[in-house]
């Protein structure tokens, strides 16, 4: 019984770092993606 709260508690952690980790990725991406469109704006209006 004890071993299974344990790994109860084990998988509870390692979902919060597979959210968290999931959750940066998607910032990166927008933050990579906003970057190219508003670069790519600025050279079109420059040009």
């Amino acid at each position: 019984m004890f071993n299974k709260s344990k790994e109860k508690s084990k998988k509870r952690e390692h979902n919060k770092g597979q959210v968290f980790t999931r959750i940066m990725a998607a910032i990166l991406v927008v933050s990579m993606l906003s970057g190219t469109v508003i670069s790519l704006i600025y050279a079109l209006l420059q040009g």
